[in-house]
């Protein structure tokens, strides 16, 4: 039996966790997933068209969690880790559990151990020995390598490599094609830009950008 779920968020991130959701279903005997459609407060309008286009449904502002069932899964569909925390705080509150998405084309290492709302998209590699919180996105194509640990909210954009041994603070985000090399800290809420290579340790809540990073 499927079970019923919910995307926070209408954006264009939320959209693609819709076809990484279409992904296991179709790779599974059983889809494990009906998907009811998506929550947002304040959904731009073309989002919506897209949303509607895809033959989905927009299901009103996140007050709208309330009147589901209390077996409903939920998946953050927020692509920003600041907004994702701002939110998950509010959805937890409801008491509805997350759901954990693995693309059936993404390769995660047997021994990971990871808190609920795991999203991981394709090509997609997680190694061995990762432990990682709550909320952890992975988006395409990005890698997080050996006995890394990962906070809650992290996001990895697509083609990001971290290497062994990293630990990524919570809420912290590594842009498209960056790279962190091994041994390294990222701190709480830091943001790695697109195309950067961190050379060092990166201070909490810091910008670092280009190669070295800076």
């Amino acid at each position: 039996m499927s079970l019923d779920l919910v995307i926070v968020g209408c954006g264009g991130h939320g959209r693609e966790i819709a076809q990484l959701v279409g992904a296991v279903n179709a790779a599974a005997t059983r889809p494990p997933w009906r998907l009811l459609g998506f929550v947002d407060d304040h959904p731009a309008e073309q989002n919506r068209k897209r949303v509607e286009a895809g033959g989905m449904t927009y299901l009103g502002p996140l007050s709208a969690l309330a009147d589901l069932r209390p077996q409903t899964h939920l998946v953050l569909g927020l692509g920003d880790p600041r907004v994702r925390r701002a939110v998950g705080g509010r959805v937890d509150a409801l008491g509805l559990p997350a759901a954990s998405l693995v693309h059936p084309a993404a390769t995660v290492g047997g021994d990971l151990v990871a808190g609920e709302g795991l999203v991981v998209f394709a090509g997609a590699r997680i190694t061995t020995n990762v432990t990682a919180g709550r909320h952890l996105h992975v988006n395409q194509n990005a890698t997080l390598a050996h006995d890394c640990v990962v906070g809650d909210f992290v996001s990895l954009h697509p083609l990001a490599a971290v290497s062994g041994d990293v630990e990524l603070g919570a809420g912290a985000l590594v842009g498209a094609g960056a790279v962190v090399l091994p041994g390294l800290r990222v701190g709480a809420g830091a943001t790695v830009g697109a195309g950067a290579c961190v050379t060092r340790d990166v201070p909490p809540d810091a910008v670092v950008k280009g190669v070295p990073a800076r």
